[in-house]
């Protein structure tokens, strides 16, 4: 199970209040990253910057990045709206999500991470182009959807992510149909030929 956010404050304060010497290489970095959070307050391209690298880092190629962050601004956009109309943050934002995936590829996002044989990993770091896509059209249908029918609180937007849901789900079907090939693969980033020797090393 994971950390709950509070737990994890708890422990930083623990670490914190411990004199030891050995607990300042953390405190060092615990520092670091407040510093590196409050610029990206300050200038939010930073944060974007600071994302770019890390998947470049990590061996992402430049077309597979910028999809990625594009759907990271799709899925801002539609939370930004999810949160002015009456939607809750954590759970309801959750159920709302795992709606759009069911419709969009059959799968809840947990599930979807079982299929990939993943764990901890955040699903949308391994997902290809294909899937990115199909992710981004399921929610940036369902922003257009709440937008235009003006939805109001937890109900009517679960309508529209099952409705924005169904658009990217029929249009991935279709896609399916004509080329004779899945959307939905198997494949994640730490399984990819390119990405084995990678992970042995």
């Amino acid at each position: 199970r994971g950390i709950s956010s509070a737990n994890t404050e708890g422990i930083f304060r623990i670490i914190q209040a411990i004199p030891s010497p050995k607990a300042e290489p953390f405190k060092r970095w615990r520092a670091r990253v407040g510093y590196e959070r409050v610029q990206e307050i300050e200038d939010p391209e930073l944060a974007t910057k600071r994302t770019r690298a890390l998947y470049k880092a990590k061996g992402y190629s430049d077309a597979w990045i910028e999809k990625r962050m594009r759907g990271i601004e799709v899925r801002e956009t539609l939370t930004d709206e999810w949160n002015k109309r009456g939607v809750e943050e954590g759970k309801e934002y959750a159920i709302l999500t795992a709606e759009i995936s069911k419709a969009t590829f059959g799968m809840t996002p947990s599930e979807y991470q079982k299929f990939k044989g993943l764990k901890r990993e955040n699903l949308r770091d391994h997902m290809d182009d294909l899937e990115l896509i199909f992710s981004m059209l399921g929610e940036a249908s369902t922003t257009k959807i709440t937008k235009d029918k003006n939805a109001k609180g937890f109900i009517e937007n679960k309508i529209a992510a099952q409705k924005g849901g169904l658009i990217a789900g029929d249009a991935r079907r279709k896609l399916e149909l004509e080329s004779g090939g899945k959307v939905i693969t198997k494949e994640n980033y730490l399984t990819t030929p390119q990405n084995r020797k990678k992970i042995k090393k």
